[in-house]
């Protein structure tokens, strides 16, 4: 891909970004992105075919652009099924408050908006992954709660770190963040896991 076609694609993505954000909701048009990207409609269409693809290209981009591999390195690189998943709650529970005006704006409108609801099921797929590696480090160790299979325990802690149990919590409820992070750790580890409450 040549820099002239890059550097375009990148402005369409953070004007995106940008709209998604100020949004809280609403759909977000092709129109109103190619006006604050500065180009034509039609151009917008040449470097992402259809809204999906670029509602979902801007998520990804968020992550790329606020570092999320390295946030998750420490996960990634834990030598311990207890280490990994406690690394892992961390990394999201933690980025959660950066992306929430986006994953708000997406989620608002997923429900009658078919490509903001494709972008969204692209990032919770990943973060499913994410919750599936974990799962798979403490089975592994064999620290998985006697009579859970992994895939209820990926189910459940998937659905734990929801941005939505975040909203409550945080938002609604008023929770510090860190109390937050603490509390996700304690009940993965309490819900999923042989073991106590405490770090190993």
């Amino acid at each position: 891909m040549s820099s002239s076609k890059t550097d375009t694609s990148t402005r369409i993505l953070d004007a995106a970004w940008t709209l998604l954000e100020s949004s809280g909701g609403p759909a977000v048009r092709m129109g109103d992105i190619a006006k604050a990207a500065g180009i034509s409609r039609q151009a917008v269409y040449l470097h992402f075919p259809t809204r999906a693809d670029l509602l979902t290209a801007t998520a990804r981009h968020i992550d790329d652009a606020k570092g999320v591999d390295g946030r998750l390195a420490a996960s990634r690189a834990a030598t311990g099924g207890a280490e990994r998943l406690d690394a892992f709650i961390e990394a999201w529970g933690n980025y959660i408050p950066e992306i929430h005006g986006v994953a708000r704006a997406l989620i608002a409108a997923a429900d009658s908006d078919p490509a903001a609801a494709e972008a969204w099921a692209d990032r919770m797929a990943a973060l499913r992954q994410g919750c599936e590696a974990a799962v798979a480090a403490l089975k592994k160790d064999g620290l998985l709660a006697p009579g859970l299979p992994p895939r209820q325990a990926t189910d459940l802690l998937w659905t734990l770190l929801s941005v939505r149990n975040w909203e409550q919590l945080v938002g609604d409820a008023g929770w510090p963040q860190k109390r937050y992070v603490a509390a996700m750790k304690t009940t993965a580890r309490r819900s999923l896991t042989t073991l106590a409450d405490g770090p190993t």
